[in-house]
């Protein structure tokens, strides 16, 4: 097949992918610029998926990042529902599953990540919803009717974002996890212990330091059994695993691979005309000294424009320090940094596993901040971990939240 050349080629049409684009136009109005996505669907934004969508605070329209026009105007190609497999950096070439192969100046891969699945008997079953791209949720949203039932496997992100959405839409939910209490990894105990509660109370069946060890489906309904036991009927079922990143592409083709694809503090990957931003991508975190791949919207965004502005002759770092956000039922937080149970932390609450700051220390160091209901005061949780300097439960207290600042969120009712 005849070959196609640009200047700029982008491989993943997410919020990596379509914020370089963007950022390349600012800097480059007419070199010639190709975005592909496997999806058929517009680039759109991932979060409301499991947030917004569910509540009724967005619809599907507003979830997509640009209309048609918007790629039009700024002279980006869309290759969507390309699935690129092969790369050959030494050619600067890209080759689609239909055998079309595409030429490049300067390459950004921005794969993303993919569901992890269920290593069980009826993992693979048709139904099972590994929940993660736009028509998961149309199909899940198709099937959500009161009344209902739903198992939901994993009790961290995803997990605990659609058990709420369900319940909040009056279906009857099931969550299974392997964890001691929700989000374990993230929230101190007393926390994590308190928002399960909060979880059973509005009639959440919660069956944490579980795990499913076979699903079987007959009559269109599901049969999940677990570990300990349990036996749950429901119609139907959504995974929310974890991810991995996408490397394939970039390991086949050679290029170095350390926690996902790894760039230096430029983004640019082991070869020397390939970037790398998003979920896929290992960087060096320079605020916390180490190396990391962060699989939320603000680096996916961040990322993205920096890479962009990089491919057209920027030189830039990346040392931007990206937060993430979530909301369960009347209890959303921010946070930023490294945000890992496994650190001290110190809790400076307002109103009791509700209202307060919580601070990730190692060291006697800031590493990570979480605002639970508190908004507005990202940038100072960014000052402070970036200050690197000791702290006591005494200089904290008080340090991001006193009584003036902002404690605004939306209540959830059913």
């Amino acid at each position: 097949m005849a070959e196609r050349s640009y200047r700029y080629v982008i491989v993943g049409s997410g919020l990596a992918g379509t914020s370089a684009a963007q950022a390349i136009r600012e800097r480059d109005q007419s070199g010639s610029l190709l975005l592909i996505g496997a999806e058929h669907h517009l680039p759109y934004d991932r979060p409301p998926l499991s947030k917004k969508l569910w509540f009724g605070q967005k619809t599907l329209e507003q979830v997509f990042l640009h209309n048609r026009t918007f790629y039009d105007q700024n002279n980006i190609t869309l290759a969507l529902g390309a699935r690129i497999v092969g790369l050959d950096p030494h050619r600067r070439t890209l080759t689609d599953a239909m055998g079309r192969e595409y030429r490049y100046g300067s390459l950004l891969l921005a794969t993303g990540a993919s569901p992890r699945r269920l290593s069980i008997p009826g993992g693979d079953i048709d139904g099972v919803c590994y929940f993660r791209e736009l028509d998961d949720y149309v199909r899940m949203r198709r099937q959500t009717e009161p009344g209902k039932s739903a198992v939901v496997i994993g009790g961290g992100f995803i997990g605990s974002e659609m058990a709420a959405a369900l319940n909040v839409n009056k279906v009857d939910v099931t969550m299974i996890f392997p964890g001691p209490y929700l989000c374990h990894r993230v929230f101190p105990a007393a926390l994590g212990c308190a928002l399960q509660r909060s979880y059973q109370e509005r009639g959440i069946n919660v069956l944490c330091a579980d795990a499913p060890v076979s699903i079987d489906r007959g009559k269109g309904r599901f049969v999940t059994r677990t570990r300990a036991g349990h036996e749950i009927d429901s119609e139907m079922i959504i995974a929310g695993l974890g991810v991995d990143a996408e490397t394939a592409l970039a390991k086949n083709a050679g290029l170095r691979i350390s926690n996902g694809v790894a760039v230096d503090q430029h983004l640019l990957t082991s070869d020397q005309s390939i970037f790398a931003a998003g979920d896929n991508c290992s960087f060096p975190y320079s605020a916390l000294s180490k190396r990391a791949r962060i699989e939320h919207w603000d680096n996916a965004q961040n990322q993205g424009r920096c890479a962009g502005r990089n491919m057209t002759g920027g030189w830039e770092s990346y040392d931007h320090l990206p937060y993430f956000f979530s909301d369960l039922f009347d209890f959303g937080y921010e946070a930023v940094g490294e945000t890992d149970a496994s650190l001290e932390t110190y809790c400076d609450w307002q109103k009791e596993n509700h209202t307060g700051v919580i601070y990730y220390l190692k060291a006697g160091k800031v590493r990570g901040v979480m605002l639970c209901n508190i908004f507005e005061r990202v940038e100072a949780a960014r000052n402070l971990i970036k200050k690197g300097e000791k702290a006591t439960p005494q200089s904290l207290r008080g340090a991001i939240a006193g009584p003036e600042t902002p404690q605004t969120f939306e209540l959830l009712h059913h």
